[in-house]
């Protein structure tokens, strides 16, 4: 019996409340992103939601298990879709587009999800940290052995890493910037960054290399203002 079917609602009543929590954390995600999590109160929620605050408090029990409630489904999510996606790929060039188009169409359908995810971990008690972060390493060792396959054979570990880290920083940070007017669709967003992330993996192109004058002026101390 896989993970999500442990989880799955057994009876209407089950699938009622799932239901009900659902609809709380997204509307509790939406008031955080947009007031911070501090500026979110149970009392305006349960408002927002139509329900009494004894209600409220009957499903979660505070702002902060609110907010680790959203942190866990997130990356569940995350990690089910991209895993899923990736295993129906035999090819890691493909596992890589998988896992970018899963990771972006998550970040255009829950923005504000995205943006509480990123802002508001530190509000969060070390053991809930703690808890969030077993489920962000599983999200990153699912991209770093396509990574590594994709990239050099002399690639050294440290390379794969940052590498890695570097396609997480473009991915994590979409929230914050776009706007489908503006930059397209879901796919048309996946393939750029698949374009600029094979490109770097593989060491298919040769950046120029910045003259050393250039490198020694970008060295100059920085006047603190």
């Amino acid at each position: 019996m896989s993970r999500d079917d442990q989880h799955a609602p057994t009876n209407k009543r089950e699938l009622r409340a799932q239901q009900r929590q659902v609809e709380i954390l997204s509307a509790a995600a939406q008031m955080v992103a947009a007031r911070g999590f501090h500026g979110m109160s149970m009392r305006d929620l349960a408002k927002a939601t139509g329900r009494n605050l004894s209600s409220l408090y009957n499903d979660f029990a505070n702002k902060e298990a609110l907010l680790l409630a959203i942190q866990l489904r997130a990356f569940e999510s995350l990690n089910h879709a991209v895993q899923a996606a990736c295993e129906a790929v035999a090819d890691p060039h493909g596992r890589l587009y998988a896992f970018i188009y899963q990771h972006v169409r998550y970040v255009v359908d829950h923005g504000a999800v995205m943006r509480v995810l990123v802002s508001e971990a530190g509000a969060l008690g070390p053991d809930q940290r703690a808890q969030v972060r077993v489920l962000k390493v599983r999200y990153y060792q699912q991209l770093r052995p396509i990574v590594a396959e994709i990239a050099s054979s002399a690639a050294q570990p440290m390379a794969v890493e940052r590498a890695t880290y570097h396609l997480f920083g473009m991915l994590n940070w979409l929230y914050g910037w776009y706007e489908a007017e503006r930059h397209g669709s879901v796919t048309e967003t996946a393939d750029s960054i698949y374009a600029m992330a094979i490109c770097g993996i593989s060491g298919g192109c040769v950046a120029p290399v910045l003259p050393a004058a250039a490198r020694a002026e970008m060295d100059a101390p920085l006047e603190l203002l």
